[in-house]
């Protein structure tokens, strides 16, 4: 049995690129008390000059829904106590929370893309690559 006082954070990691594009996260299980600050590495591979990076969050029973997005334009993105900076140099987009709580518990996605399309009907991007980590939470800090 868990211990009250610790979450759990459980990540499955699954693969799929094109192209010679794609993004890599080097996650495994994890166990952080909650509160406590978590990073998802996301790193890529693309030949691409301009690629947009993408956070993907989807909860239990949920659709995905678009977390955070960078671009060489706009390298820095926050969205509800996540951030995550595209760092070029590095080739990285890695996705943090300064407090992990247990609401964070769901699949989360890191995508590349060369083209971003408009918004509607929530289509954000063409993928050329993914990568998904699935966080699970069980237990509270009290």
């Amino acid at each position: 049995m868990f211990s009250a006082t610790h979450s759990v954070l459980v990540i499955f990691l699954i693969f799929r690129g094109t192209n010679g594009d794609s993004v890599n996260q080097t996650e495994g299980p994890v166990t952080v008390s909650e509160g406590s600050p978590r990073t998802l590495h996301c790193t890529y591979q693309t030949s691409d000059s301009n690629p947009y990076l993408f956070w993907y969050v989807q909860y239990l029973n949920k659709a995905p829904q678009l977390l955070l997005k960078g671009s060489k334009a706009s390298q820095r993105a926050e969205h509800q106590g996540f951030q995550a900076t595209l760092v070029t140099r590095d080739s990285s987009f890695h996705l943090q929370k300064l407090s992990v709580q247990a609401s964070d518990s769901a699949v989360y996605y890191c995508a590349l893309s060369d083209t971003v399309r408009g918004a509607a009907g929530g289509a954000e991007h063409k993928p050329k690559g993914s990568r998904r980590a699935e966080v699970s939470s069980l237990g509270r800090k009290r």
